[in-house]
Formats: C-alpha cells, sequence, structure tokens
C-alpha cells in the first residue's frame, strides 16, 4: 500500500462507533508494548481554542530545546498535519510506516479476539499513529489535543499527564455531550487523572464549579486562568502585547503574533500549563515560543487583506465578529463563508449580520456530505441584512468573486475549517504564488 492508498483507507473509516471503548485502544497500545508510557504528555481539551493552547505549547518546548511532539485535529489541507515533529508535519514515508505498523497489530488483534475487539474509528486510527510516530521520534514530551469530548476520547487511554489543559466551554456537539454547559463541562473534565494538574478557563463559574469538584475528587490541584487576569498593553495589526498576573507564579509581559484578542486567553492558558510543568523553562523560553507560534487559520493573514479564521460555532463567531468589529473601524470588510449542517449557521450568520457593518457577503459550500447549500446559506442571510448576497456553490469561483469584490479592503473567510483547507490549497497553487 501506498500513501495515497493510506489515506484513503484512513478517510473510508468510520468516524463514529457504538461498539468501541477506550478500552479496545487499550488493547492496541498493549500490543505495540505502551510507548505511551516513555513520554512526557501534555492533554488538552475544551471547545474552543484548544488547537492554538497545543500549539503554543509545542511552540514554547520546542523553543526551548525539547524533542517535542504535538497531535492535533483536524488539518486544514494534509493528514500529516496532524503529526507534528518540533512544529514540522512529518513525512509521507513516516506517515505510511506508522499507519502500516498499528494496521499490522489491529489486524492480529482482530484474528485474535474477534468477538472482543473492534476496528478502530478514523480518530483512535489516527491517534494510534500519532503514538507510534512520536515514540518512534524520540519525542521527550507530546502535547495531546483531544477530538470529541474527553471523558471517552481516545487521547484519554493515557494515564499520568504532566498537566491536562481545559479551554472554554460552549454549547457543542450536544447529541453526545449534553445540552448544559455543566454537562460538557463535565465530560470535558474527564481528562483530570488522579494527582495531575490542571490548567482551565475560569471565566465561567458554572463551569468552574464542575472542574473544580472533579480536580477534588482526583486530588489534582486546579488553575483557574480569568479574564481579569490579564490586561491587554497594544493591539497592533500584527501582535497583541499583554501582561498576565494570575497569582500563581511571577506577573509577566508576553507578546504573541496574532490579532485576535480571543488568543489572548488561550497564551495566558499556555504559559500557565507551561509554568505548571516545572521542567525548567526560563521567561525567556516562554517569551520566545509565545513570538513564534504561528497557528494556521486562526485569524490569519494568508493574502494582503485576506484573513482566514476558524470560527466554526457559537463561540468562535462571538470572538471573530469582536476582532472584525475592531478592524473593519479602518477598512471595508467583505466575508466569504460557509458552514456544515450539524453547527447552529443560522445563529452564526444572524450574530455575524449584528454586529459586522460588510459591504457584501459571498456564501459557498464545502465538499462534504455535511455541506450546507450556498442557496439556503444565501436565502438566511438575506433575511438577516440588506447588503448584497452572493451563492457560489464552487469555491475557487466564490473565493475569486469575494476576492475582486475586497476592492482594498479586508475579506473575512469564516464559518468553516473545510472552507479554510480548499482556501489554502487554492492559495498555494500556481495561481496565487
Amino acid at each position: 500500500m501506498n500513501y495515497k492508498e493510506a489515506v484513503a483507507y484512513i478517510d473510508d473509516t468510520p468516524r463514529f462507533t457504538k461498539k468501541n471503548t477506550l478500552e479496545n485502544t487499550r488493547k492496541v497500545l498493549a500490543a505495540m508494548g505502551h510507548p505511551e508510557r516513555r513520554m512526557k504528555l501534555i492533554h488538552v481539551a475544551g471547545s474552543n481554542g484548544k488547537g492554538s493552547v497545543c500549539a503554543y505549547l509545542s511552540s514554547i518546548l520546542t523553543t526551548a530545546g525539547k524533542q517535542t511532539g504535538l497531535f492535533i485535529s483536524p488539518h486544514l489541507v494534509t493528514i500529516n498535519e496532524r503529526f507534528q515533529l518540533n512544529q514540522k508535519p512529518v513525512s509521507d514515508e513516516f506517515f505510511l510506516e506508522a499507519f502500516e505498523a498499528v494496521m499490522d497489530t489491529v489486524r492480529g488483534l482482530l484474528k485474535e479476539q474477534p468477538d472482543s475487539f473492534a476496528h478502530p474509528t478514523f480518530f483512535e486510527l489516527l491517534f494510534l499513529m500519532g503514538i507510534y510516530i512520536f515514540d518512534k521520534s524520540g519525542m521527550e514530551y507530546v502535547v495531546l489535543e483531544t477530538g470529541l469530548g474527553g471523558r471517552f476520547d481516545a487521547t484519554n487511554v493515557i494515564e499520568a499527564p504532566l498537566v491536562s489543559v481545559i479551554t472554554s466551554i460552549s454549547l457543542e456537539h450536544t447529541e453526545y455531550l449534553g445540552d448544559t454547559y455543566e454537562q460538557i463541562a463535565g465530560e470535558k473534565a474527564g481528562i483530570i487523572k488522579e494527582g495531575c494538574p490542571v490548567v482551565f478557563d475560569g471565566t465561567r463559574s458554572d463551569v468552574e464549579a464542575v472542574i473544580r469538584e472533579k480536580a477534588a475528587d482526583m486530588h489534582a490541584k486546579a488553575y483557574a486562568v480569568r479574564p481579569d487576569m490579564y490586561k491587554i498593553l497594544m493591539n497592533t495589526q500584527k501582535t497583541i502585547d499583554f501582561s498576565m498576573n494570575t497569582g500563581y507564579y511571577l506577573p509577566m509581559n508576553v507578546s504573541i503574533s496574532s490579532v485576535a484578542e480571543y488568543q489572548v486567553m488561550n497564551a495566558c492558558q499556555a504559559v500557565t500549563a507551561a509554568q505548571v510543568l516545572e521542567i525548567g523553562l526560563t521567561e525567556e523560553d516562554i517569551h520566545r515560543g509565545m513570538e513564534r507560534m504561528r497557528w494556521e487559520g486562526r485569524m490569519e493573514t494568508v493574502m494582503p487583506g485576506v484573513i482566514l479564521d476558524g470560527a466554526h460555532n457559537d463561540s468562535g463567531v462571538e470572538e471573530f465578529v469582536k476582532t472584525a468589529k475592531r478592524l473593519q473601524q479602518d477598512a471595508k470588510v467583505t466575508l466569504l463563508f460557509s458552514c456544515v449542517k450539524e453547527k447552529d449557521y443560522e445563529g452564526m450568520i444572524r450574530t455575524i449580520c449584528a454586529h459586522i457593518d460588510f459591504d457584501s457577503v459571498v456564501v459557498t459550500e464545502v465538499e462534504s456530505d455535511r455541506r450546507v447549500t450556498a442557496q439556503e446559506l444565501s436565502d438566511i442571510f438575506q433575511k438577516y441584512t440588506d447588503r448584497p448576497v452572493l451563492a457560489y456553490p464552487s469555491i475557487p469561483e466564490a473565493f475569486e468573486t469575494a476576492l475582486l469584490r475586497r476592492d482594498g479592503g479586508i475579506l473575512f473567510c469564516v464559518g468553516s475549517l473545510y472552507l479554510l483547507g480548499s482556501l489554502k490549497s487554492i492559495i498555494r497553487s500556481k495561481q496565487y504564488a
């Protein structure tokens, strides 16, 4: 099997199944010799910001000279992005090696235990490949981002992380995680392990109560990070400087390469988690790691005047509009939008129209069976705005149109990570080289 065939096999693997348990994943790890026990793990869950926190932590550790693996999801362009070694995606060859090694183990277990072992799901298979990759590469530290939830997430088979991080909670995946903040927080708090410290977003008191109760049950020290623990000093078109004083460690001034103020909370959680590790990281390590972090698809300027933001749920859109409102003061705004059907896309559109004074909007549809048609999105936008709304099912055509309508202003591309991935591929093509 070659690389493309391996990717196709993984893509055809079911995303979800009711029969797989964490014990199923543990069986594979046991057959592999428990490679996860040979690395120092940092475990990150949450609804929004967990990818950014993972990226900040990976950048800090790599900058400090630590051999660092990073496991994230989803990917934007290539599936290799999910496995990073010192902040660089793995090669196709290493990806294939990991796939074949894990599948050899899976096939052996299916043959030996046909009644009690099940084929891993899409995410479980990728997680197992990641563990193989990080072990074979000799990564000392590994930052793991959960997929869905926390308590039953495949990554939750790890036994003793150095620190767990729980980022902001929103009402997402309610069919799996519950329909209240407390219920969802309970699922995310399932990553807290006995005696292992946890850093968390303490913005909501109801969420904090759930996390602190779980931490107390697990005899784990809990470090809340709240908005009143930081102050923005300067916000330019490229960077944000802020001071942070959590009360746990000495006050610190930090600079991040971002225009999005929501990244300040993520940065504060990452810095706090880095300090909680107590592995000898210096303030200079943290400063340089934070400054060097680049996170694709999060208020990312990919071309002059073109910004991609992975705002794909209610909370994400609320944070997006805060930044867009500030930037629109100096330039006219054009919007390119798409979404998938399980999201509250009408609520997202309503929020955008209520807060952003855009000149026009272009809607399109992603290449997925979860897509919402461009026409349906157009109809919804027209309920909430009298500005021009143009619908193009083709993403390349929609992007070309949006670029023309930008006319020297700012083009925001938001609403779906699938959209962002397609745009990244288009921008990397010769047409935009």
